[in-house]
């Protein structure tokens, strides 16, 4: 009989060795704790007494160990007895976000995006055409051929000519150089939401994405608050909210400069913010006000939209905060920019990131 077999669950059965399920709590801890292992270690401890992941013969102290010896963490130097995240660690977090994050992605064998363009291009498509002379063999249409060629030809005289042949219809590849905003302004963690950990693990997701299965496209991150500046791939764990503003216009001129820059006639720009802009710089002293949508400000703001968009530079801006008036005010820069907005909860942000990452690498500017 066609059923289904239950049987008792037992707590960690089925999810690896003991190692295994504390070190995916680890991983997890340290982003929260922005790299912090001491305290990581402290909370880990704290689920352990709760939950019993360990027993007698694997404790807590059996883990620390293995964290060292397996290259896990490492000493931040010979005569300090802290510990920090080795590099090998870094690379795990940021496998881990993607296949948190963009867990229902398939690893493809071409590893690149494509444009909507049809041609002589790398990645195949459903779509059959007539062979055209310089096409390669390796997008034949083997089957399809053939049968051609046996209604052409019969089979007592069976011959394969160049007019039973079909190729496979193909995408150009195409380039893209993004930049991703994250907002590290206060407002990250306020009202007892903490938004800063999701926006990392989708960065170090995308980051991980981006440089394993499309290495030729590139990505640059920035943070931004009363100033904006660049941060590497490997900062992103230890990334914290400070007590800032949010300079939008300082985060859009740096993204700018830095897709100057890069030669691939693709661009664009993702922001994960959660607030209006509230800052900028004039000289070097700050003009501030966070009560309300203060006009210098965003009119400043609405004119780097503007000028992204003769640059043909798209800013697709993704809204973790869903106020009336900041959806106003989301909804004039878009307008200004003729980019997107998504208004997104902390847990879809990851496949709205994603999927507007492929839809703009399959177009072709």
């Amino acid at each position: 009989m066609i059923g289904w077999r239950f049987s008792e669950y037992v707590p960690g059965q089925g999810q690896g060795s003991i190692f295994d399920q504390l070190l995916k709590l680890f991983q997890e801890l340290l982003v929260y704790t922005s790299g912090d292992v001491s305290e990581a270690l402290s909370w880990l401890t704290e689920l352990d007494n709760e939950y019993n992941i360990t027993n007698e013969e694997y404790g807590m102290a059996d883990f620390i160990q293995d964290l060292i010896d397996k290259g896990y963490i490492e000493q931040r130097s010979p005569t300090d007895a802290n510990f920090m995240p080795s590099a090998k660690m870094e690379i795990a977090i940021r496998r881990k976000s993607l296949e948190d994050v963009f867990g229902q992605i398939k690893k493809s064998k071409r590893g690149n995006h494509s444009t909507k363009h049809g041609g002589r291009g790398d990645e195949f498509t459903s779509e059959l055409r007539p062979y055209q002379f310089g096409d390669h063999l390796d997008k034949l249409a083997v089957s399809e051929s053939l049968r051609n060629a046996q209604i052409n030809h019969g089979i007592d005289d069976f011959k394969l000519t160049n007019d039973d042949l079909e190729v496979h219809e193909t995408f150009y590849q195409s380039q893209m150089s993004t930049v991703l905003m994250i907002d590290i302004s206060h407002s990250m963690i306020l009202y007892g939401e903490d938004r800063i950990t999701p926006a990392k693990k989708v960065a170090m997701a995308l980051a991980e994405l981006i440089t394993t299965r499309y290495p030729k496209d590139t990505l640059d991150i920035i943070v931004f608050g009363n100033d904006a500046w660049q941060i590497e791939i490997k900062d992103l764990p230890y990334l914290q909210v400070g007590p800032y503003h949010t300079n939008t216009v300082a985060g859009l001129e740096l993204a700018m400069d830095l897709l100057r820059r890069r030669k691939n006639p693709n661009k664009q720009i993702f922001m994960i913010t959660d607030g209006k802009p509230t800052c900028i710089k004039k000289g070097k002293k700050y003009y501030k006000n966070s009560f309300g949508l203060d006009r210098k400000i965003i009119n400043r703001t609405l004119n780097l939209a503007t000028r992204c968009r003769k640059l043909n530079i798209p800013i697709t801006t993704f809204m973790i905060a869903q106020d009336p008036y900041l959806v106003r005010f989301v909804d004039q820069f878009t307008l200004a920019n003729n980019g997107k907005a998504f208004y997104s909860s902390l847990q879809g942000l990851g496949e709205y990131i994603f999927m507007d990452y492929k839809n703009n690498k399959r177009k072709r500017r």
